[in-house]
């Protein structure tokens, strides 16, 4: 089975490194993974894209993908062209209230995410990024809680390393955030 998580926002929000985090929790429990991350020239502020393809064999679709099982929007200002790709029935989780639910959505199971106020809450409002991932995996049943945590740790170079606990911190709030998985990755297509 195979899947596809497309993720945007802004620079500065933190989706190029909760894309890897994800990617290597998947590694860690034997999935297959192609990802592939995209941002504009500028730090802060403009647009950053990921697409992560994950896969319980080995992966025929490379990781730009035309239409996506899920996706995570991150900021209202670049999801458009992303939302254009998320297939029919696809899972969208929106990071409420930066990403407001318009009408458009109604073909998704969309699924809003106070992530900003939850990472403010646990005093690091960058962490929304993780938020969403530690949300997203507890929804998809993709990867569990332990191996995030694993990931997380192998991700981030030694000089960032005192951050490792508060983005911990971040990914279980995200999953703890899920009553339940509402779209599973590992069941047959719906």
């Amino acid at each position: 089975m195979e899947r596809e998580l497309l993720m945007t926002g802004i620079g500065g929000q933190g989706v190029q490194l909760a894309t890897q985090v994800l990617a290597r929790a998947l590694t860690l429990e034997g999935r297959y993974v192609m990802s592939l991350g995209t941002y504009a020239g500028s730090m802060r502020g403009a647009n950053t894209d990921t697409s992560l393809v994950y896969a319980d064999a080995p992966i025929s679709t490379p990781p730009i993908v035309a239409r996506a099982w899920s996706a995570v929007a991150m900021h209202h200002r670049f999801w458009g062209d992303m939302k254009s790709k998320l297939a029919e029935g696809g899972l969208l989780l929106a990071n409420a209230p930066v990403v407001e639910r318009d009408g458009d959505v109604d073909r998704f199971d969309y699924v809003e995410i106070p992530a900003v106020a939850i990472a403010t809450g646990l005093g690091a409002a960058l962490g929304a990024a993780m938020v969403m991932i530690g949300a997203y995996a507890r929804m998809t049943s993709a990867v569990s809680i332990d191996s995030l945590r694993q990931a997380m740790a192998q991700s981030l170079p030694p000089y960032r390393q005192k951050h490792v606990a508060s983005n911990i911190a971040m990914l279980e709030a995200g999953y703890a955030h899920v009553a339940q998985p509402l779209h599973s990755a590992w069941e047959a297509a719906r």
